[in-house]
């Protein structure tokens, strides 16, 4: 008993921090989608893109790989900005962004997927930094450090987010624009333009995503599809719109995923996590915050 209490224990920590993990891989759809109703699922395929960005200037530099997505930011911000406006142009503005639109971002996913292949193969990436590897050991909890860091950066990171929506105009903007475009240009703002500042700032969230992703485990070109289910499931989850509503979904999923994975094998955590994602729709349609 006294094993699997530890056992237990531990699995939950471990989702907790695997949840804010998943909270950063999801930030930027809950901008792009939840706010904006553009569902992007090309996001994954972003946050890859941040990860080998990692791996090539770790690899040949040296430097920390949280600091290359910091440093990388503002190159993801304006990569956003134009992705949107080609979508904007070749769909939005002809008011066919609901199939033709999801179109471009699947053929976007798989043309970075490709892309990638054809550049460094189907080898599975790695980068190093002191933190991975070594664990913090707190009596009976296990914290590895490679979970760890990017748990607190990306709290960090979300919680900078929150802030500016909530405290500046263009953030304000970026809540309005799906609900009310008219208004919004009553008050001397151009939705195109505030949604093309969002998606900038949905894109840029992917360079330090993916600067985490290859931290936790080493990568290669077709894992992103793994994500793009639970990042979609997690949005939905939290509410859509919610910062903090995402962030719990987010940790619950990763604590049923860790426990399933720990008592009853990895293969079962996706089957269970998106069972318990069903259960919890059906009892509140409007996720755990509602939108």
């Amino acid at each position: 008993m006294a094993i699997q209490l530890d056992l237990l224990i531990n699995a939950i920590v471990a989702g907790v921090l695997l949840g804010g993990f998943y909270a950063a891989v999801t930030v930027g759809i809950t901008i792009s989608f939840g706010m904006l109703d553009i569902a992007n699922i090309a996001q994954p395929a972003f946050i890859l893109l941040g990860s080998y960005a990692a791996y090539i200037v770790n690899s040949s530099l040296g430097l920390d790989p949280i600091l290359i997505g910091i440093v990388m930011l503002p190159v993801f911000y304006v990569l956003g900005m134009a992705v949107y406006r080609l979508y904007y142009y070749s769909f939005e503005l002809r008011g066919e962004q609901a199939i033709q639109g999801l179109a471009f971002f699947f053929g976007l996913l798989f043309v970075s997927e490709v892309a990638l292949i054809l550049v460094f193969g189907v080898d599975y990436r790695f980068v190093e930094a002191p933190y991975i590897g070594p664990s913090l050991h707190l009596g009976i909890f296990d914290l590895p450090l490679r979970m760890l860091i990017p748990f607190v950066f990306s709290l960090i990171m979300i919680a900078l987010l929150q802030l500016y929506l909530s405290h500046s105009f263009v953030g304000r903007a970026i809540l309005a624009v799906s609900q009310d475009g008219l208004a919004l240009q009553l008050m001397a703002a151009s939705p195109t333009r505030i949604k093309q500042i969002a998606f900038g700032i949905s894109v840029a969230t992917c360079s330090l995503a993916g600067t985490f992703l290859i931290i936790i485990q080493p990568v290669e070109p077709s894992i992103g599809r793994d994500y793009i289910g639970r990042i979609f499931a997690i949005c939905v989850l939290g509410g859509m719109t919610s910062f903090p509503g995402m962030v719990v979904a987010a940790m619950l999923i990763g604590v049923v995923e860790s426990i399933t994975a720990t008592f009853y094998g990895p293969s079962w955590a996706p089957a269970v996590a998106f069972g318990f994602l069903l259960i919890t729709l059906a009892v509140r349609p409007a996720g755990l915050l509602g939108r």
